[in-house]
């Protein structure tokens, strides 16, 4: 029976398994005392509960041969004084248990949320947003219950197997033989399941990714639907994920029902022969029947942990599947550089830059740009032009197919990563405002801010005023479960947030287009004092935009084909002219209904 991965093609990566191996023994070394701890526990639990079959095995033997009733009063009184050490051994192992699996999971958590944060933008658009809810819901979920449930269970399982094992062999090695007879059944189907579950349940998991992905495009884009009419084709796409969901379930499901069934006679096995040869044993006066007694006891013993094992390894399948994604998160992090310049002032320049999200189409067909320090640039251009693309790669959220840019006389791409964003701050249309106090949210630009700058960040948007007025200031609490801000002062807790980062160069991707005119224009006038003496790249969709820039670079079909000041180029009368003249125009109209 085989396997067939439907990964998508545009999903994020996934760790192979040496990788999780190895995350695994860190985490292990991490916590080694703990880990340790747990074992000792469970070590001494163990030991006392296979004190019990031994206790009966000498208890038979000696009811055999005619004992006196205070000898079984005795062995009674042991096997329970064994038992209630067992239970409360197990109690604190379990509690160890659940602290370590605990620690753990809070470490994998942390290094996760790590690992997404340092996943390029350009790598979560392209593999969309479904991977990676995917990854961080049900992926997390699933590790959760493998490691809070599963450590214990499976720490427990292997050590009462190990020793058990070792106890039948002190009572008799001819018996011990005998319980041999399922290792080869058990062993082979196990193997045949292990070669075939990990592809099986990541190829579930990835069709849990599209059919993530594919509801949460109809949802947020639900607006669109019902006005396109598109309900028809979101059904059959929601169809199409969940029919390989389906196939995906019934791959593994098949795989379960093969080996458990295999499983079940390979319980069964170990008892039938060590009742077979120690009855025969017994009657050729081979061994007593106290030890055949003791030894069916411990077969007998061997299933539930067994048992409890084997049902595990299937979790764990799932938990190391899930461990995988988590992990191949990390595997498209930006690589810390190794360059160690530094940008020696804000010019930026960009040379033969072109760029193709696929590769029979390009979207920037060799750009040549040079910006002074301080200058401020509109671009633009009609829709599809190229203008935000351009706008990214000068960000460095996507790397240039040909040609480079640099900041500073540094090639972008040679700045590591998390200095290039307080060197280069990108800012589009897209305001988010994450659940905590008006404070938090700007201060996530510089977590030691104090104060007095996030008050001045505040004042610096023009938004100090509102702010002030809020039932709590600053704390108030927005987001989700808060006060639900309107869109322009969503962007203004977003600009504030920039203004405390203090980039040398802002790339402002129609960053108030979504935002009433009136009020943008009002927002636009405060960003001046943001913007004084920054290099700034405006990506402009209203006009007027541009008419307050240094310079205007128009842009069609990936290229720039004008490239002066606004007075300029409305004197060349060519296509920036034409553009003015038409968003004049619609402007007025749209004055003109404003009044009636």
């Amino acid at each position: 029976m085989s396997v067939t991965i439907e990964e998508s093609s545009r999903a994020l990566p996934v760790a192979d398994p040496p990788t999780v191996r190895r995350h695994l023994l860190t985490l292990a070394r991490t916590r080694k005392r703990m880990l340790f701890a747990t074992i000792a526990w469970f070590f001494g639990a163990t030991a006392c509960g296979l004190a019990v079959p031994a206790l009966l095995g000498y208890l038979v033997e000696d009811v055999a041969r005619g004992s006196t009733a205070p000898r079984v009063d005795l062995v009674v009184a042991a096997v329970a004084v064994f038992l209630l050490v067992q239970g409360l051994l197990t109690r604190m192992a379990r509690l160890a248990a659940a602290r370590l699996g605990e620690h753990t999971l809070a470490d994998l958590r942390e290094e996760f949320v790590d690992r997404v944060l340092a996943v390029p933008i350009a790598t979560v658009e392209t593999a969309g947003t479904g991977d990676l809810l995917s990854r961080s819901s049900r992926d997390v979920n699933m590790l959760s219950r493998a490691i809070r449930m599963g450590v214990p269970s499976i720490a427990t399982a292997v050590l009462t197997v190990v020793l058990t094992a070792v106890a039948l062999v002190v009572v008799s090695p001819l018996l011990a033989l005998a319980s041999l007879i399922a290792v080869p059944l058990l062993g082979l189907s196990t193997r045949w399941y292990l070669r075939r579950a990990r592809p099986a349940y990541l190829n579930e998991g990835a069709s849990y990714s599209d059919l993530t992905d594919g509801l949460s495009e109809t949802v947020h884009g639900a607006r669109t639907v019902d006005a396109l009419s598109l309900q028809q084709r979101r059904v059959r796409r929601t169809d199409t994920d969940i029919a390989r969901s389906y196939r995906a379930e019934r791959g593994t499901l098949r795989l379960r029902t093969v080996w458990f069934p295999m499983v079940d006679v390979g319980y069964i096995l170990p008892v039938v022969g060590t009742l077979l040869v120690g009855g025969i044993a017994y009657a050729n006066d081979w061994v007593g029947l106290g030890e055949v007694t003791a030894a069916v006891l411990y077969t007998r013993a061997l299933v539930d942990p067994l048992d409890e094992l084997l049902s595990w390894l299937d979790e764990l399948q799932v938990g190391g599947a899930a461990l995988s994604r988590i992990l191949g998160v990390g595997q498209v992090s930006e690589a810390p550089s190794s360059e160690t310049a530094t940008p020696n002032g804000s010019r930026v320049r960009v040379d033969g830059v072109r760029f193709s999200y696929r590769s029979d189409r390009e979207v920037l067909r060799g750009i040549d740009l040079d910006v002074a320090p301080g200058e401020r640039i509109a671009i633009v251009g009609a829709s599809g032009a190229g203008k935000s693309t351009l706008g990214r790669i000068v960000a460095g959220v996507h790397p240039a197919t040909a040609g480079r840019v640099t900041v500073g006389d540094v090639d972008l791409a040679a700045i590591a990563p998390h200095h290039r964003r307080n060197v280069v701050a990108l800012v589009t249309q897209e305001h988010h405002v994450f659940a905590g106090s008006i404070a938090d949210n700007v201060a996530l630009a510089d977590p030691n801010a104090s104060p007095e700058r996030v008050a001045a960040a505040l004042a610096a948007v023009d938004a100090a005023d509102w702010v002030e007025a809020l039932p709590d200031g600053v704390s108030t609490v927005v987001g989700s479960g808060g006060l639900s801000l309107s869109p322009a002062r969503s962007q203004q807790v977003a600009l504030a947030r920039l203004a405390l980062s203090d980039p040398q160069i802002l790339v402002l991707d129609e960053a108030t287009s979504m935002i009433d005119a009136s009020v943008a224009r009002h927002l636009e006038r405060s960003l001046a004092t943001v913007m004084r003496g920054r290099t700034v790249l405006a990506i402009a969709h209203r006009l007027h935009t541009a008419s307050d820039a240094d310079r205007v670079a128009v842009m069609a079909d990936g290229e720039i084909v004008e490239l002066g000041t606004h007075d300029e180029l409305l004197a060349a009368d060519g296509t920036y002219a034409s553009l003015w003249r038409s968003w004049h125009g619609t402007a007025a109209d749209a004055a003109d209904g404003d009044g009636e």
